[in-house]
């Protein structure tokens, strides 16, 4: 175990009390808990060409939300800790129980696990948002967010928010299953749910939160489990794609900065909003992989796009290895869901209209 892994967390498991740990933490060599005492060690593993080795299976799963709430500062103390993860755990332990198989159908989206409607419903057994809070150099995190100071995503320009109303009003003069350009994308099986292939590359609190990384001394792969989406950066003097050409997830160029493997994507596609705000054409992300040791790397992401944001922003996330296999996400192939939902709207239309000539 790496002196960052050992936390708050794993002593409160333990039944440390919370004072206990305190002075723990504080008697703790800090040095041991930075990225440059493993790097500096000699821990991080290497390929054959010299470059830091990154391949693997991993996951960002956590607690930690993506934006500080407003009663809690940066760090989270242990008490919170010890309350966020034992929530979360005693939650597992309650929603994982067999179901009554003579139960009444699931109410559907009133419940904060039903997300698909009245009729379907996952339990705990099919998610797994992960267990603990974020920890980066020795710190529990309240937010993935770190900048701005607030942990809160900065304002919007007032080109941002013209851009932002035009986009709703846009999408908006349509009906939910008008036609397959309205559904979300991760429901046409285009993009993953969220942001979780990025950039930047966010866990979804929901699940398969996973992640393949495979490199060669001029690329590296990054594959998201969330409907195995993959990313490619190509490891050489940047030649941009034309600026009219914005694929999925960017055009996206990396260099080794020391240990740290720097990328940075632009292109962006319009169509694929961050958190329901479109890439402007201005739009860059860098994102930076710093090892830690064999068993972690920090993620680091900046967004900095002038035209939509008064500032630019980001934050810093933990990887972890995950010793565990990652499987194909098949979303539906075929995708013949999609076809029954449209055309399950355009039954229930024709009802109406039925409804509307027939004489009362």
């Amino acid at each position: 175990m790496s002196a960052r892994s050992v936390t708050s967390t794993s002593l409160l498991r333990s039944g440390v009390s919370v004072w206990a740990v305190v002075g723990m933490l504080v008697s703790f060599p800090l040095s041991a808990q930075t990225p440059q005492g493993d790097a500096a060690s000699g821990e991080v593993p290497m390929t054959a060409w010299g470059h830091p080795d990154l391949q693997g299976n991993w996951t960002n799963a956590t607690l930690t939300p993506f934006e500080r709430r407003s009663n809690h500062g940066p760090i989270l103390t242990p008490e919170q800790v010890f309350a966020i993860e034992q929530g979360q755990a005693d939650a597992v332990a309650e929603n994982s129980q067999a179901s009554d198989p003579d139960r009444p159908l699931p109410p559907g989206g009133d419940d904060p696990v039903c997300i698909d409607g009245a009729t379907t419903c996952y339990n705990e057994v099919y998610r797994d948002p992960g267990d603990r809070v974020a920890v980066v150099d020795g710190e529990p995190r309240s937010s993935l967010l770190t900048r701005p100071a607030n942990g809160r995503v900065p304002e919007l320009t007032p080109e941002g928010r013209r851009r932002a109303e035009e986009y709703r009003n846009l999408r908006g003069q349509f009906g939910d299953f008008d036609h397959p350009e309205v559904r979300p994308l991760a429901e046409r099986c285009l993009v993953s749910f969220g942001s979780s292939a990025g950039p930047p590359m966010l866990p979804n609190y929901w699940y398969n939160n996973n992640y393949t990384i495979v490199q060669n001394e001029d690329h590296v792969m990054i594959m998201a489990e969330m409907v195995h989406d993959v990313r490619i950066v190509r490891l050489s003097e940047p030649e941009p794609l034309p600026g009219e050409i914005r694929p999925w997830f960017g055009d996206s160029w990396g260099r080794w900065d020391g240990i740290t493997l720097v990328v940075e994507t632009t292109n962006i596609n319009p169509e694929h909003p961050f958190r329901g705000i479109p890439a402007s054409e201005q739009m860059r992300v860098i994102e930076r992989f710093t090892p830690i040791d064999e068993g972690s790397f920090l993620y680091e992401f900046t967004i900095d796009d002038p035209l939509h944001y008064t500032e630019a922003w980001g934050g810093e996330i933990p990887f972890r290895r995950l010793n565990d296999l990652v499987y194909e996400y098949a979303c539906h192939e075929g995708n013949y869901a999609l076809d029954n939902i449209l055309s399950g709207a355009r039954y229930q239309e024709s009802l109406e209209a039925q409804e509307q000539t027939e004489p009362r």
